[in-house]
């Protein structure tokens, strides 16, 4: 992956990718809620591509993240609870599993910094709470999900 963020002036930045370009206009978003926004974004197209693979659609999904920041300079982020609220033909358990499989395996974004910050997890699932307050679990077992590697690189 290459990146390069290129300063246009008045704290606007142009970013690219070797896919696309967008402006960063820090007067309105800072560098650190585009950073949360890209971590919890992450799992939205994990669950939209794994329902997909099993032949559903994911409607009405939102995602939203309570993030605390240290106290000291670089304020670091010390806990991250993302609440996922969305609908499918799916039960619950499949809506467990395609979160979870997002966030302990395929995620890159949450995955980069769940050494670092406590991250839990609630799921709202057709308007029924079926998870709260989950933590991720270590890493340091094998997570078998079943969908082969369903998302993106």
């Amino acid at each position: 992956m290459n990146v390069s963020v290129e300063y246009l002036g008045n704290k606007t930045f142009k970013a690219n990718t070797l896919k696309s370009s967008y402006t960063l206009d820090c007067k309105e978003i800072t560098p650190v809620e585009y950073f949360a926004t890209g971590i919890i974004a992450c799992t939205g197209i994990d669950l939209v591509m794994m329902a997909e693979k099993d032949g559903f659609e994911v409607t009405n999904y939102a995602v939203k993240a309570e993030i605390e920041r240290t106290e000291s300079v670089p304020m670091k982020f010390a806990a991250m609870h993302i609440i996922y609220t969305f609908d499918g033909a799916f039960d619950a358990t499949k809506a467990k599993r395609y979160i979870g499989a997002s966030l302990e395996s395929y995620c890159t974004t949450v995955n980069s910094i769940r050494d670092s910050v406590k991250v839990t997890y609630t799921i709202v699932h057709n308007g029924e709470t079926i998870t709260e307050n989950e933590p991720l679990v270590s890493m340091n077992i094998a997570l078998e999900d079943g969908f082969g590697g369903a998302c993106c690189s």
